[in-house]
């Protein structure tokens, strides 16, 4: 891969990205975008982001942090207030103590996940991921030279990993397991009974770290209980990184907060990798966080029973389709629906549904409703709905999508 510039010399990049693409998500979301400025009255159900805007005591708390002046460089992982307010957190909502020395602050989720692989993966490591995955756990973990070891989990195990195929993945080379409850992009969720086989398979096998992404912790439906693995078994808390942030709950995507617990020597590496890359996160970001932390949760009950509505609109409109079929997610604000029965089918100009992939682009360029195919997660033929929008537009989308089903021949 080159590019030739324009006095001639070229560009080659870096052996670690030249098998790593812009995510898919981002560039079906972006060709979305693109049909919108043209005119056309595209709905878009890719991204991974709430409708709602951030409630108003978390911005506030943000504005009286800019008026006294709390504009400067922070501690590189964190503010003592932050930290102390997730030390709360983690033993007010999951019954975890840490020390302020076992917290990690970062820009997202994201950079908390890569801090923790580059300081700890080395070349040819391997990190089990269940698959499907969100797209950027497998690329993680290639640019930081290791292998990814994708398990699929099947529709019919409720996309959950079982013992035996943890199991069967382990090796000596096994570094990490990458956990995601309430799962993106299923909406599948551990209870402590299913993790527990899961976590018995892991005190077997000491080399093995546990990374929980709990970012979806508090959307979770039907009155199931949250649990993380640290939790459930305590004698693996002394190889878990336990991660969230404040993202998906308040409705602070923008905001770029992300943060961890786990053990001091963990967290002592990921801070010398964030000290190379973005030293500390936004000090204004971190003061709202604070709050959103701390402050009242009503609001994220009250988003989590909106969300539940708008996911009973979204799969028994999926399933009152003929050729799809949409398992209930457990949690998340996804549906992850099989489309196995419209592959083969052909569209009104001839052209034959061969995968998810060619499903998805018809629905975009037939009905101009954005989804994203299972393939992108790892497992087809699926496609993902984010149905973190407003009930009207869920409701036209649907009406919209059975219109090009029932197109196909």
């Amino acid at each position: 891969m080159a590019d030739t510039l324009s006095n001639g010399a070229e560009f080659r990049p870096a052996g670690r990205v030249t098998s790593i693409a812009v995510s898919e998500i981002v560039r079906i979301t972006a060709r979305a975008q693109g049909m919108k400025k043209e005119g056309l009255d595209v709905i878009i159900l890719g991204a991974g982001e709430p409708d709602f805007d951030t409630p108003d005591h978390i911005k506030e708390a943000a504005w009286r942090a800019i008026k006294a002046g709390q504009t400067k460089y922070t501690a590189l992982d964190g503010t003592p207030e932050l930290k102390a307010a997730i030390i709360a957190k983690f033993k007010r909502d999951n019954g975890l103590e840490f020390a302020p020395d076992e917290i990690t602050v970062a820009t997202g989720a994201k950079q908390v996940i890569f801090n923790a692989i580059m300081a700890s993966v080395n070349p040819g490591d391997e990190v089990i991921i269940p698959t499907p995955y969100w797209t950027s756990y497998s690329d993680i973990v290639q640019i930081a030279g290791g292998v990814p070891v994708l398990v699929p989990c099947l529709e019919k195990n409720g996309f959950r990993l079982t013992p035996q195929d943890l199991e069967a993945a382990i090796t000596p080379k096994t570094r990490w397991l990458m956990l995601n409850s309430p799962s993106n992009p299923t909406g599948a969720a551990y209870t402590a009974e299913h993790y527990r086989p899961i976590l018995d398979v892991l005190l077997k096998h000491e080399h093995v770290w546990v990374m929980a992404d709990d970012m979806y912790e508090h959307i979770l439906y039907d009155g199931l209980e949250f649990v993380t693995p640290a939790q459930v078994e305590p004698r693996l808390k002394h190889r878990t990184l336990t991660m969230n942030g404040v993202s998906k709950a308040y409705a602070m995507t923008g905001w770029r907060i992300g943060y961890a617990g786990g053990p001091k020597a963990l967290i002592k590496a990921m801070a010398v990798v964030q000290g190379q890359a973005t030293s500390c996160p936004s000090s204004v970001s971190q003061a709202a966080a604070v709050e959103a932390l701390n402050g009242p949760q009503d609001i994220v009950r009250e988003r989590c029973a909106d969300f539940q509505k708008r996911r009973d609109i979204v799969v028994a409109g999926l399933n009152a389709i003929p050729g799809l079929v949409c398992p209930n997610p457990e949690g998340a604000f996804y549906t992850f629906a099989s489309c196995a029965g419209v592959i083969g089918r052909t569209t009104p100009d001839g052209t034959v549904i061969a995968s998810d992939r060619d499903f998805t682009s018809y629905l975009l360029e037939s009905v101009h409703v954005a989804v994203v195919p299972g393939a992108a997660f790892g497992l087809s033929p699926y496609f993902r709905i984010s149905y973190a929008t407003s009930e009207a537009e869920l409701k036209e989308a649907i009406a919209r999508i059975a219109k090009a089903v029932a197109a196909l021949n």
